[in-house]
């Protein structure tokens, strides 16, 4: 089955998780993109501000803008087209909810937990398309991703952090 797993929000510069969907979903595979997502999160100052990394049944896609990063694990199946429109749902909420000053001061991790409630009903969402509202222009995104698709990162252009 085709879903969404996880996601995070993450800044940019040196990598704080800001915030994260709680998971469930605890497999072999799963533990191992949790690797890639650290990892990841260490190199997105270097790294285009759309992205995806393909790790066998798994796919990490991540938008970046604003000194932030929205992050997402889904099934090597999930559409291209409903993960960014995803990130960029969870980004547009992000930067209306808190501003960036606050997101550049912030010392803690996940300080703004508080967010995961949004991500978890935006996820539910997603992992049923047929409910998902028009709200969300799919064929504005299609084009989008089409015209500028997103950065595909090698594992060894991971590894060599």
């Amino acid at each position: 089955m085709s879903m969404i797993l996880s996601a995070s929000v993450i800044r940019v510069r040196d990598g704080l998780p800001l915030s994260a969907s709680t998971d469930y979903e605890q497999g072999t595979g799963v533990q191992e993109c949790r690797k890639y997502f650290k990892m990841l999160s260490k190199k997105l100052a270097q790294l285009p501000d759309r992205c995806t990394l393909k790790t066998g049944h798994y796919n990490i896609n991540f938008i970046s803008s604003l000194g932030v990063s929205y992050m997402m694990l889904c099934t090597e199946n999930y559409p291209n087209v409903l993960a960014f429109s995803f990130l960029d749902e969870l980004q547009k909420e992000f930067i209306t909810t808190y501003n960036m000053m606050k997101t550049n001061t912030a010392v803690r991790p996940y300080c703004f937990i508080e967010f995961d409630n949004f991500i978890q009903r935006t996820k539910q969402r997603y992992n049923n398309p047929r409910s998902l509202s028009t709200k969300i222009n799919l064929s504005d995104m299609q084009m989008e991703i089409k015209l500028r698709p997103p950065y595909q990162i090698s594992m060894c252009e991971l590894g060599s952090a």
